[in-house]
């Protein structure tokens, strides 16, 4: 069976290892992530399954909402509650200064990943270097926040739902809101909510989970337009022929053949269709 399930990741566990989990469960050959959650978190972990692990590429870049909770007065080596507590204050921003560093975060800026990440240097992610008390910084990355929502106060405590970009941090975005107010801080819960059109709404947990929840190859893409070949054409497109086709924008489009099944992903680019996927 291929396609993508949405399994709710407790806190606790690894990714790999509940990608390792169901991959066991449901005796599967092939299982990849959409994307990690680190150990300490919870929410929405996509498996893309055999064959849709060839279009895993199409969703990596996808924007991602989380449920964040950031306490202020400390900050940890990994810019959350796992870690270990580097400085404290006993400075108590009001809700008012929260506020307003929060919406400065919202637009396009430039991010620095946390010293414990899986972001690599010299073929090795940060976090193996961090352990042995390397902390190696990388350039800062540009990242987009869309929106900061639904902020509730509690006492050296807040907690939010943030739009942002691929690549967002939000260990990273805890850390410098702390440093903006000047009394540290760092998360101290985490839960995805979407990434791209999936939501965790439809997560399972692994142990609930089945081969019937699967989303299709298809239906992970039904916001793409559509397609259809006639014979010719799609023998043509199946040998990885260019086909001419006028009037289309240049995008990527969901491809099915004459008899309307469903072939996969195509790109046209100055009027030239050009297989990109298939199923």
């Amino acid at each position: 069976m291929d396609g993508f399930l949405l399994l709710f990741k407790e806190k606790g566990i690894s990714s790999n290892q509940l990608v390792q989990k169901v991959k066991k469960l449901l005796s599967l050959k092939k299982v990849g992530h959409l994307g990690t959650l680190d150990p300490m978190a919870e929410g929405l972990l996509v498996l893309a399954l055999n064959r849709a692990t060839r279009f895993s590429s199409f969703f990596l870049n996808s924007d991602k909402i989380y449920q964040a909770n950031i306490k202020f007065g400390s900050k940890t080596d990994t810019d959350d509650a796992l870690g270990k507590i580097i400085d404290s204050s006993d400075q108590i921003p009001t809700e008012r200064e929260i506020d307003s560093a929060l919406k400065s975060f919202i637009g396009i800026s430039k991010q620095e990943a946390p010293f414990f990440s899986a972001l690599k240097h010299k073929g090795q992610p940060l976090y193996k270097y961090a352990r042995e008390g390397k902390y190696i910084s990388k350039p800062p990355r540009e990242i987009n926040i869309f929106s900061i929502k639904d902020v509730k106060h509690t006492f050296m405590e807040c907690s939010f739902r943030i739009h942002c970009s691929k690549g967002t941090y939000i260990r990273s975005i805890a850390r410098d809101l702390g440093d903006n107010l000047g009394c540290g801080a760092h998360l101290c819960g985490l839960k995805r909510i979407s990434q791209g059109v999936f939501n965790i709404e439809d997560s399972k947990i692994a142990e609930e989970t089945d081969l019937n929840f699967l989303v299709t190859i298809e239906e992970a893409f039904l916001t793409y337009k559509k397609i259809q070949l006639d014979e010719m054409n799609t023998k043509a497109f199946l040998n990885g022929v260019k086909i001419t086709l006028e009037d289309f924008n240049d995008n990527y489009y969901r491809i099915y053949d004459y008899s309307s099944s469903f072939l996969g992903l195509g790109l046209i680019r100055e009027s030239s269709l050009a297989l990109t996927r298939l199923v």
